[in-house]
């Protein structure tokens, strides 16, 4: 999906409160299409709010917000297939197997079965394909929620630490589907450092405003 004016994400004064605390005030943000921006900032700045706000799962209070060209909320269904997220949660379900849960969002998109070995493949749970997610480790379960984003190809990869929980294997892997990935991304992390080479520029958030 392109935009009319070409950008990914944009933000324009962007306010969302939790109660009477105001987490993103007056956020100006703007993602070329094909760009990849980290977000940094020290913990309660707003990345994750930001991200989620971004990603539909949470409703803007004020201001405006734009993905792919289609203002949030009213036009969020229309977006939500061009979006790969992972959040904090990895959202699969423990009862089901690892290639039962990517066949689950494989027919929410529409994403032919064959798809689901390349991914798993790309994350190296190639061979746990028949385990239950239950039984998967912390860094198991991310490599999934991995998988499970990338599944559909979006076009926006929203990743909140997604290096959480990974050993040095699959870091690596996660370095090669961003390589992978020809679309655009923003990627909230305390380890700006480790993305040097697959981003475009940086954001850094303080106190709910870009610093």
């Amino acid at each position: 999906m392109r935009s009319p004016d070409g950008d990914a994400v944009s933000c324009s004064g962007l306010v969302r409160r939790f109660g009477e605390r105001l987490v993103l005030d007056g956020l100006e943000m703007r993602v070329p299409a094909g760009e990849r921006v980290l977000l940094t900032g020290p913990n309660g700045s707003g990345k994750t709010t930001l991200l989620r706000v971004i990603g539909t799962v949470l409703r803007p209070h004020g201001g405006e917000v734009r993905v792919w060209g289609r203002t949030l909320p009213s036009e969020a269904k229309r977006v939500r297939p061009d979006i790969g997220y992972v959040g904090h949660e990895p959202l699969i379900y423990p009862t089901l197997t690892v290639g039962e849960n990517l066949g689950l969002y494989a027919s929410l998109y529409g994403v032919d079965a064959g798809r689901i070995g390349e991914v798993l493949e790309q994350v190296g749970l190639a061979g746990r394909r028949a385990d239950a997610a239950a039984d998967l480790s912390r860094g198991m379960r991310q490599r999934l929620a991995l998988a499970r984003a990338t599944l559909h190809r979006p076009a926006l990869l929203l990743l909140d630490e997604p290096t959480a929980g990974l050993d040095e294997d699959g870091r690596a892997r996660l370095a090669g589907l961003l390589a992978s990935h020809d679309g655009s991304a923003v990627i909230a992390t305390h380890e700006p450092d480790w993305f040097a080479e697959v981003a475009g520029s940086e954001l850094r958030l303080t106190a709910g405003k870009a610093a």
